[in-house]
């Protein structure tokens, strides 16, 4: 039965049709068109377009996890681009804290706003608790960045060093106190970043700074009209999702999402659907979603690109159970530190381990993995994942790839006949 108030689905898929609409959603479900020159900001900007955010994390094992989801969709280009859109005015994309720190149209930052005032309750304790254990600094910073902004985090420690020196003692982030008042600044949106610098350091600014002046000049939309907008841009991005899966994208209550749900339900922009093993919980298709007759792509995904953000559905689209191991300790691992899947068709059949070795300059395949519960590997899966390895090698200005560990073990059962089809193509 559906949920009160919702309708009872009227449109059934299957699980293969499913798939096969979030990859169409994702812009995944044919190969990388050819191109006859380099990738321009139009490509950056159509694939921002269809996402709706890219998120942001500082591990650079491979690349940037922000670079990633561009180089899967459009194939290799310049980050430049990235640096450019999010640097320089008027901003095609600023940081906000969406899926997490991300970079999202300016336009989407005006529908955070919600978010950003209620900061006491949607931050974690040492960013809600800034203006109770640093007043003080918190209104001497806001006055710094007004009159010498952007500054990195680094540079207004500067200014606090005396009163407040870094401790290095403690393991993880071990945040100075500028970076704990900066970090609440760009939380509740009163600062952002106007750029990274070569160590990818966020230069903050003021917001009414960095946004563009039309953004900025447009009303505050109420909560339940952002919420609301958040949901539709999460929905057409995912094609089709459960409530979790709306929820996640932007980081919303389910307690928001649904009402924002029944909204865009009853104004016809979300399509109740039934999918075959997925009836535990409603599902919802957007209504400018569409099922492509076959998914023909292949692409490596970063640990943090859109398709593979929830990893619930994951696994329930896709059989595939996913964990990060980042941070699990080494003899623990089971696939590997940075591992990514491959994509090829409306499967992924094939985790790889990846590590830019940039002093060898290679492209090196610690491990190499048939997904869990693959139990035929697609035609052409090796072959097909040994070139998409040469073209990221490629964009990374690298000139290998090399399949093995540092002291040449093979490491999965993909190991060996990946390091022949690379050895064949080279």
């Amino acid at each position: 039965m559906p949920p009160a108030g919702l309708p009872a689905p009227t449109e059934s898929l299957s699980l293969s049709q499913a798939r096969r609409v979030a990859l169409r959603a994702q812009g995944l479900d044919v190969p990388r068109p050819e191109r006859t020159g380099p990738a321009t900001m139009r490509h950056l900007q159509r694939v921002v377009d269809r996402l709706g955010l890219l998120q942001i994390d500082s591990v650079n094992v491979l690349a940037r996890a922000h670079l990633m989801p561009t180089f899967s969709r459009v194939g290799p280009y310049d980050p430049a681009l990235l640096d450019r859109a999010s640097g320089r005015a008027p901003r095609r994309l600023v940081e906000a804290w969406a899926h997490q720190a991300s970079y999202v149209p300016p336009e989407t930052f005006r529908l955070l706003g919600w978010r950003q005032r209620t900061y006491a309750t949607e931050a974690w304790g040492s960013i809600a608790q800034v203006p109770l254990q640093h007043a003080p600094a918190l209104t001497e910073i806001r006055t710094l960045l007004a009159s010498s902004g952007p500054l990195t985090a680094s540079e207004v420690q500067v200014h606090f060093e005396a009163d407040h020196p870094t401790s290095r003692d403690e393991w993880g982030w071990n945040w100075s106190v500028a970076k704990r008042v900066l970090e609440f600044l760009f939380f509740t949106g009163e600062v952002t970043s106007a750029g990274r610098n070569a160590a990818f350091e966020r230069r903050y600014d003021l917001a009414d700074r960095v946004l563009p002046p039309d953004v900025l000049a447009q009303p505050e939309p109420d909560d339940a009209a952002a919420v609301r907008a958040l949901v539709e841009i999460s929905a057409r991005a995912h094609g089709i999702g459960t409530l979790g899966c709306l929820a996640d994208y932007f980081r919303i209550s389910q307690r928001l999402a649904a009402t924002a749900a029944a909204e865009l339900v009853e104004d016809g922009v979300l399509v109740p659907v039934r999918v075959a093993g997925w009836e535990a919980r409603p599902v919802f298709r957007h209504r400018d979603a569409t099922l492509p007759r076959s998914a023909r792509g292949a692409a490596l995904l970063s640990p943090f690109d859109p398709l593979v953000f929830e990893r619930r559905r994951l696994e329930e689209l896709y059989g595939l159970r996913y964990r990060i191991e980042i941070y699990v300790p080494e003899p623990k691992r089971v696939w590997g530190y940075y591992v990514l899947p491959f994509l090829m068709g409306e499967q992924l059949p094939a985790l790889v381990d990846l590590k830019a070795d940039r002093a060898a300059r290679a492209l090196r395949v610690v491990a190499a993995h048939a997904s869990p519960g693959t139990e035929r590997l697609p035609a052409g899966t090796v072959d097909a994942l040994a070139a998409e390895l040469r073209l990221v090698a490629t964009w990374l200005g690298l000139d290998d790839v090399v399949v093995g560990a540092a002291d040449g073990t093979l490491r999965g059962d993909l190991a060996a006949p990946l390091r022949h089809a690379t050895a064949d193509a080279a």
